[in-house]
């Protein structure tokens, strides 16, 4: 063979594995983003999520409650069955 057309050949072969080459790394680097732009999205999630907590206090007042309404549903029944 030539050696113009056996350089032409791998002038040819070397530039379709550099568009290959960009080709990826554009999508890699595509990828990185998409992967960025998750990652604070999970962040602001798990601030909400944190955010959104019941405080002792609030528990405290919800408990004492349904515990008032037991006492007085248990008061009920010992009267009923005193009867």
């Amino acid at each position: 063979m030539d050696q113009a057309l056996v350089n032409w050949l791998l002038a040819g072969f070397g530039g379709l594995i550099g568009f290959l080459l960009n080709v990826v790394w554009q999508s890699v680097k595509d990828l990185q983003k998409a992967d960025k732009i998750l990652a604070d999205r999970v962040g602001e999630i798990e601030v909400l999520v944190a955010g959104s907590y019941i405080t002792k206090t609030d528990f405290t007042n919800v408990t004492d409650a349904i515990f008032r309404k037991l006492d007085r549903i248990e008061d009920k029944l010992d009267g009923k069955a005193d009867k």
